[in-house]
């Protein structure tokens, strides 16, 4: 008996987990220093934030946005950046192989917070929005560093022009 009870349980529960994780978000953890400080500072090594798909359902993304993406160089791979810049927006590189680029339609350029540890559009250039699987909204572990992320463009990342 208890078994029926466990089975339609499942039945039900697993749909509705599927669907609220595909639809509504989660939660992944972030490793690495290249958005130092603003994730896993100092000898910290993991930060877990809410990934927010709610939030990118349409491609609503802004300059500070933090992101989660797949790779353009490993499609096997997710990574979190910065979103400095949209469509239209024309961009100084850091090292990339123009030093201003005008991001084209569909696209965005991102960047980590640490600059020099990290690979970014100014390895691989403009990142298409269909690369773009969700927003990191908040840290959620550990307790102690328990806070909303803000949406903040560092002075010195600024686009050179800004499309509309």
């Amino acid at each position: 008996m208890w078994f029926k009870s466990l089975f339609r349980s499942v039945i039900v529960g697993l749909p509705i987990g599927v669907t609220f994780l595909d639809t509504v978000g989660y939660v992944a953890r972030v490793e690495g220093v290249s958005m130092q400080p603003v994730l896993n500072p100092g000898s910290r090594n993991t930060d877990y934030v809410f990934l927010s798909r709610w939030a990118v359902r349409e491609y609503d993304i802004k300059r500070g946005d933090i992101i989660s993406l797949i790779s353009p160089k490993d499609p096997n791979q997710k990574i979190i950046k910065r979103v400095v810049a949209l469509e239209g927006d024309v961009v100084s590189t850091l090292g990339y192989k123009n030093q201003y680029v005008k991001i084209p339609e569909g696209h965005c350029w991102v960047e980590g917070d640490h600059t020099g540890h990290t690979l970014d559009s100014n390895t691989f250039g403009p990142v298409s929005l269909g690369l773009v699987n969700a927003k990191a909204v908040a840290i959620v572990w550990p307790p102690e560093r328990w806070q909303n992320l803000e949406t903040k463009l560092p002075e010195n990342r600024r686009p050179i022009t800004r499309s509309l």
